[in-house]
């Protein structure tokens, strides 16, 4: 089994920061890219940022020069800084990896983590 696990949200006024991390466990071999995306109350569920395997990242143009998406291979974690936070970024954010469990095929598969809940008050 594959578990992702997010943690670091929270509530927090405008202009304020927070930091999200997610985790992944189980039985990996590989993780590929790995990305944060966000819904709020009504809203499709829609990309943050990435960043592949290499560190290459790619960001939603609203949370450009804001949020700094980060990775560490080592702990099989993905690590999203948030500044200047408004109260437009409120939403569940949740973690997505792509994760091969065999050597042998090294299929991608994504899994999604549980969300972790972010509010901006005005």
């Amino acid at each position: 089994q594959v578990q992702l696990v997010e943690s670091g949200g929270g509530l927090v006024q405008t202009g304020g920061s927070l930091r999200l991390s997610c985790a992944a466990s189980g039985s990996i071999f590989s993780i590929s890219t790995m990305g944060w995306y966000r819904q709020a109350p009504g809203k499709q569920r829609e990309l943050v940022a990435t960043i592949t395997s290499g560190s290459s990242t790619n960001y939603a143009d609203s949370v450009k020069g804001r949020f700094t998406i980060s990775r560490d291979n080592a702990k099989k974690s993905v690590y999203l800084q948030m500044n200047s936070l408004k109260p437009d970024d409120s939403a569940v954010y949740y973690c997505k990896a792509f994760i091969a469990k065999i050597a042998s095929d090294l299929i991608f598969n994504p899994y999604w983590g549980q969300g972790t809940q972010v509010t901006v008050s005005s």
